[in-house]
């Protein structure tokens, strides 16, 4: 390679089109979010990086703070988190029209993508059709860093409107681990009774850490 090829290839848009996407480092890929990958788009995704410690922490902060960071501004950070969310929808994609059950793999890849980095704990409900297909997933309760309170009459409520025939539970621990503690399988036994009166069924519960997805059905919870 010559050294005008080299010099190309010190651009961030030159390298993703010569060697492709997968061989950018994080600062790189987040350059051409920036501002199309040059040495001053570069320089501000490496301070972005450093501050938010990392791709996962930058995708995680909320998009209004990052757009009153200096050298940002809101058309910065709606490209930031437009590409999280694409990213959220292409996961969702696996499952969509999918029996949920028979995808259960892709099913908690999306989850964890969608909730692991999140810094409060979030209740939702994955409603499902007789097939096992998913009518909507809500994100229904939000709490502090550790609790979430969660209104079973809600959730028979939307379960009615949604004309749903069964209930995946999921929430995430904002601790990172995602074993299940007591109160988790107290509300997963309530939520089970509530929506027995209305012949929804609960399929599972399922928990997101920040590197793991835990069933109580498989742990014999439910």
């Amino acid at each position: 390679m010559t050294s005008a090829n080299w010099a190309s290839l010190e651009n961030p848009r030159n390298k993703l089109f010569e060697l492709g996407a997968k061989n950018l480092s994080d600062a790189e890929l987040v350059s051409l979010l920036l501002g199309g990958g040059g040495q001053s788009a570069l320089g501000l995704a490496r301070d972005l990086l450093r501050r938010f410690d990392g791709l996962a922490g930058l995708f995680a902060a909320d998009a209004r703070h990052v757009a009153r960071l200096p050298h940002i501004g809101p058309a910065k950070s709606a490209a930031l988190a437009a590409m999280r969310e694409l990213g959220h929808r292409q996961l969702y994609a696996k499952v969509e029209n999918r029996d949920v059950l028979s995808c259960s793999e892709a099913t908690r890849e999306y989850l964890l993508a969608r909730f692991r980095h999140c810094k409060s704990e979030i209740f939702s409900c994955i409603f499902l059709t007789n097939q096992h297909h998913i009518l909507k997933l809500d994100e229904m309760f939000q709490g502090t860093i550790d609790c979430a309170a969660v209104y079973p009459r809600e959730v028979v409520e939307r379960s009615i409107a949604y004309n749903a025939a069964a209930v995946i539970l999921a929430h995430n621990h904002p601790s990172g681990i995602a074993e299940p503690s007591q109160a988790d399988i107290a509300i997963t036994r309530k939520l089970r009774v509530a929506l027995e009166t209305i012949d929804v069924r609960v399929l599972d519960h399922l928990i997101v850490g920040s590197s793991q997805v835990v069933s109580l059905a498989e742990r014999g919870l439910m």
